[in-house]
């Protein structure tokens, strides 16, 4: 190892503004790498440094380890944060940055290649006596040998991409007659996402938590766990809530899992910051599942429950110094829960957002912390991953943790973008989520169709909304106009000024009158019920209003003319004016007419011009944000025209297919 005074930070988003703020905290030069998607994010204008890398998709620019070493080159960066996702579980990029004499912020090559293919690791823990899950590892992948595998193992069998991670390429087989299907599926997947078809199968451990253990090792023999953190709530998968401690962790259950995990380091000669992850079984029998050579996403809950910065840890180790810390060092303090912000409609069954951040403002409070890499104004795109933050708070026990995540998420301000906020604020209120029962099975088992549909609102927040929208309507006028007295805005010559909005709700539209009081406030109707509501204080996106003399604190934006969001404990709306939009109200469901949902590219189209489908059948598959969504015909009858092609990239709304819709 060798010294280093600057660093480039190999990454984007969130995690790259984290790693920077420690580094230049740390009185290091920062160097920050980006795409042309990516000219005016955060991450980029809070770094001494900025070099563009290329095209905003990732395998021309973040994926590109010769842009980002030639960066380097070209900046003097000493050494390499690679952050996690892209570059930072790759062996060959650790090898070429040794190569090239810098410094990899990481575990050696050596280290990365081995467990970061699941078969490999695997055969490794157990020659390690770490508790595995009985399952198949081997080389042979034909699907003969594989079927077979499985039968011995027993369903329900986990399928799961040997190179990856993050659900993609994974599939839960209950019955033999589906394994093959989704042998092919997880291939074709894993190839797409990794680039590997490799596969193995494990036995599906049913409902059980999903804890990790944070390890740290220096390159001095020293290894240490800095606790447990437990990820059980996840979506396919994927991880959306993170906590540490586990909520079911005992004294001895910890000591037992947290030397496995060292032992599971030390084994493989390990450096700097990692996590091994087991399955956790009611009987609190634990089993290797796989281990992430890198920073990991939820690593901010153990730095709230520890008080060590993990970023500077890593810093210190790629040093060559000691880490200082020994196990009876490591003290955990209170409780921290993460969850994941994502850029996603958890009503189109989580379908990732596109489109621009028009405001975002954090919430403040204590024991309240944000990684966020995102600002007002910024575009998300649909070349990366779509979570745009993560909402952390800490407290002295669980239950103050909770309560205080629960107010940071309603307390934020974020609009022009669906986000799945309200969803989580639903995860943590949950009884279940709040007695810290929850599995892995939790959401499936809670969050069904219709609990996950679009929230429709209530007479009070139409009547708030409405309120809000005449303020601001009126306010433009005001600018607009000459000779306009506070009287004349509010008062026609037949007496009280009464002013028309029709919100749409589920399948209705719904009417709202708002008229002015002369003592101030409004009358408001919606629809046969009437109700009194006084502003208080309006600012530019936050409001108190009493609606029948109850206080009510929102958040709002004016979008547009006729438009409005609107948030009211943390669940949002949006309200449209359908008055001053007749045209664009009229529906085109069951047009036949299929468009793209978001941009992505196009894997493989299923059907061509003559073919006849049924409402769901399959039309197409789009990968989008690193995750494949299938593209299904929402009316039956006869395809007329293909406009999509295989391995075409292909924008929000562009026309796919059109079919005949018969009479």
């Amino acid at each position: 190892m060798r010294n280093f005074n600057s660093i480039l930070i190999a990454n984007r988003g969130e995690i790259a503004v984290r790693v920077i703020k420690t580094a230049k905290s740390l009185g290091y030069r920062t160097i920050a790498v980006y795409s042309e998607a990516d000219a005016a994010a955060l991450h980029v204008r809070i770094a001494d440094e900025a070099m563009l890398i290329g095209p905003a998709p990732v395998q021309q620019s973040y994926l590109d380890m010769t842009k980002i070493l030639a960066a380097a080159k070209e900046t003097g960066a000493e050494a390499i944060h690679p952050g996690y996702g892209f570059l930072s579980e790759n062996a060959d990029f650790a090898r070429a940055c040794e190569d090239a004499g810098i410094v990899f912020i990481g575990p050696s090559a050596e280290a990365i290649d081995l467990m970061g293919n699941k078969a490999a690791a695997k055969r490794r823990m157990i020659a390690a006596d770490v508790p595995c899950v009985p399952g198949y590892e081997d080389h042979d992948q034909s699907d003969g040998t594989l079927v077979a595998a499985a039968k011995d193992i027993g369903f329900p069998i986990m399928v799961k991409a040997a190179a990856g991670g993050g659900g993609r390429g994974m599939r839960l087989v209950h019955e033999e007659k589906n394994l093959v299907d989704a042998l092919a599926s997880a291939r074709s997947e894993a190839l797409n996402a990794f680039g590997s078809e490799e596969l193995i199968l494990e036995k599906a451990i049913i409902e059980p938590r999903h804890v990790e253990v944070q390890v740290f090792a220096d390159n001095h023999g020293n290894v240490v766990h800095l606790g447990e953190r437990d990820c059980s709530v996840q979506r396919r998968h994927q991880k959306v809530v993170e906590e540490a401690p586990c909520p079911v962790m005992t004294p001895e259950l910890r000591e037992k899992m947290g030397s496995a995990a060292v032992e599971a380091a030390r084994s493989i000669n390990y450096r700097g910051a990692g996590t091994v992850e087991f399955l956790l079984d009611a009987g609190n029998n634990f089993y290797f599942l796989e281990m992430n050579t890198r920073l990991q996403v939820e690593h901010p809950v153990t730095e709230m429950v520890t008080g060590n910065d993990l970023v500077s840890l890593q810093i210190q180790v790629a040093q060559g110094e000691p880490l200082g810390i020994e196990q009876q060092d490591v003290k955990l303090n209170g409780h921290a829960i993460e969850v994941r912000l994502y850029a996603e409609d958890t009503a189109q069954d989580f379908l990732p957002c596109t489109g621009k951040i028009t405001t975002w403002q954090a919430a403040d409070g204590d024991g309240v912390r944000f990684d966020a890499g995102i600002d007002s104004g910024q575009d998300i795109s649909p070349f990366y991953d779509p979570m745009i933050a993560k909402v952390i708070a800490h407290g002295e026990s669980r239950e103050i943790a909770r309560h205080r995540l629960i107010e940071a998420l309603k307390n934020t301000v974020i609009f022009g973008l669906t986000t799945n906020r309200g969803f989580l604020i639903d995860i943590l209120n949950e009884e279940t989520f709040a007695k810290g029962e929850a599995t892995t099975a939790f959401i499936g088992d809670l969050f069904d169709g219709e609990r996950l549909a679009a929230k429709i609102p209530d007479q009070i927040e139409m009547a708030m909304a409405a309120v809000l929208l005449y303020q601001v309507e009126r306010e433009r006028a005001k600018s607009a106009a000459i000779f306009v007295t506070e009287q004349l805005m509010d008062w026609s010559s037949g007496g009280e000024l009464l002013t028309r909005y029709v919100f749409p709700a589920a399948e209705d539209q719904i009417d709202v009158t708002v008229a002015p009081k002369r003592e101030g406030g409004y009358n408001v109707m919606v629809g046969e019920a009437a109700l009194v509501i006084e502003v208080l204080e309006r600012s530019e996106n936050r409001a108190l209003l009493t609606v029948d003399g109850s206080r009510k604190r929102v958040h709002y934006e004016a979008l547009s003319e006729g438009v409005l969001e609107f948030t009211d404990g943390g669940k949002t709306l949006r309200f449209i004016n359908e008055i001053a939009f007749p045209e664009a109200t009229a529906s085109a469901a069951g047009s036949g007419q299929v468009t793209a949902p978001m941009h992505g590219t196009l894997l493989e189209v299923f059907v061509k011009a003559g073919d006849t489908v049924d409402v769901g059948t399959r039309l197409a598959v789009l990968e989008a944000m690193k995750m494949q969504h299938d593209i299904q015909a929402e009316v039956a009858g006869v395809v007329q025209n293909v406009i999509a092609t295989a391995a075409s990239q292909v924008s929000i709304d562009d026309l796919l297919f059109e079919i005949e819709v018969p009479e």
